[in-house]
């Protein structure tokens, strides 16, 4: 078949109003220290809504990469929480808690001019959208909660012991990075270190449902993004968390978890929806706890569905 130039140069115009724009690096000042920020422009360029990106515990804003190939109607902000990723210059773990981590984020979408947020959160990311949302129910529009860490969490942190029978790679998870957190500087370097050998691949096995198939720059990538004495803050927070706030959410809320998923078990969905008024429940098949690097496609038609409980 033969194209002409005509028709050549509607092909390239396309590609070009479909391809994702750059991401634009923010850093703003906050409470907790300077945090780190990426923004691609929507098609929607003045609206003054956005989707809001906040990543887990052992990760950052890259492990929503796989999300991020399409224009959004809105922009899309990325944040690096602080004390992960590039945030992590003065900030201290022992301030870190649902509510200082929920105001820094405030702040910087307030900084950044967006008034109203589709939340879409990861694990820690996850447990955190769903505090917004109960804290700042005029400002939320929606929920998506991707495998957030909530009840089991809270309950390992009080209890390691009692919970291992139950979470037990969560719990085996929680004890090494308390570990790791207890050895400082060298505690991250051993991290990144191990991450460059196929024992970490074994190491994060449990958090996926075909370990093989996933690349090892992620394995590696999720090494260096590991941030122990965050992670362990993070767990102690959700120990004192009241759940019960979340009463107040009034937007809509999707729920996901991974058919495998290791770190949030059918039992905190289930908890979640009789506490959440306007929530609903989606397993996503052949997944671990990362729902977003093992099954993207699958998640981003969730995400673009409507948003209606």
């Amino acid at each position: 078949m033969t194209i002409s130039i005509q028709q050549d140069a509607l092909i390239r115009r396309e590609a070009a109003r479909t391809a994702a724009p750059a991401l634009e690096r923010r850093d703003v000042t906050t409470e907790l220290g300077p945090v780190t920020v990426r923004v691609q422009q929507g098609m929607q360029p003045t609206s003054s809504e956005a989707t809001v990106y906040l990543h887990g515990a052992a990760g950052s804003w890259t492990t929503f990469s796989p999300l991020l190939s399409k224009v959004p109607d809105v922009d899309r902000v990325l944040i690096d929480l602080p004390g992960w990723g590039e945030s992590t210059a003065g900030v201290r773990p022992e301030d870190l808690s649902a509510e200082t981590m929920g105001r820094a984020v405030v702040g910087i979408l307030d900084s950044l001019g967006y008034r109203r947020w589709n939340l879409v959160g990861h694990s820690l990311g996850g447990f955190l959208t769903l505090h917004l949302a109960a804290k700042w129910p005029d400002r939320v529009a929606s929920v998506a909660a991707i495998s957030a860490t909530t009840f089991a969490v809270a309950e390992a942190a009080r209890g390691p012991l009692r919970s291992l029978s139950g979470v037990p790679a969560l719990v085996g998870m929680l004890l090494a990075m308390r570990s790791m957190a207890a050895l400082g500087a060298s505690g991250s370097a051993l991290i990144r270190a191990t991450g460059t050998t196929p024992l970490m691949g074994l190491v994060l096995s449990p958090l996926f449902a075909d370990p093989s198939a996933v690349p090892r720059q992620v394995i590696r990538g999720l090494a260096s993004d590991a941030r122990p004495a965050s992670f362990a803050a993070a767990v102690r927070a959700a120990a004192d968390y009241d759940f019960g706030l979340w009463r107040a959410i009034r937007c809509p809320v999707l729920a996901t978890r991974g058919d495998s998923d290791v770190f949030t078990p059918a039992s905190d969905l289930s908890r979640l929806v009789g506490l959440v008024p306007h929530a609903w429940l989606e397993t996503i098949p052949h997944c671990g706890h990362f729902a977003n690097i093992e099954q993207p496609a699958f998640l981003q038609r969730l995400l673009d569905g409507p948003r209606t409980a």
